[in-house]
């Protein structure tokens, strides 16, 4: 079965930031997902550029798509353009936040 961008998605669910302990494509921090056959390159960003677990979150999320049934190979790349703001979360949670 081919790997699909819902499949990463899903699986980029499982990696959480650890300051707000919400996933990152809730905190809207996947900006790109590319599926080509059995590799996978994703950029992601940061809550903030100077995260101090900045590695830890892209190993994990590097781990997370290769846990993804059919994915070969990953690359997670890590961007801060656009930089990241909290209109990127979905407002329903947004004002739960508080935010």
């Amino acid at each position: 079965m081919a790997v699909t961008e819902k499949d990463v998605r899903t699986a980029l669910k499982t990696v959480k930031d650890p300051e707000l302990n919400i996933d990152l494509v809730t905190l809207g921090l996947v900006y790109d997902i590319e599926v080509d056959d059995a590799q996978v390159h994703a950029t992601i960003s940061l809550t903030s550029p100077m995260c101090p677990v900045a590695e830890q979150i892209v190993a994990d999320a590097k781990t997370a798509i290769l846990g993804v049934d059919g994915v070969d190979d990953a690359e997670v790349q890590l961007t801060f353009d656009p930089p990241w703001t909290p209109e990127r979360i979905p407002p329903l949670i947004r004002s739960s936040l508080g935010l």
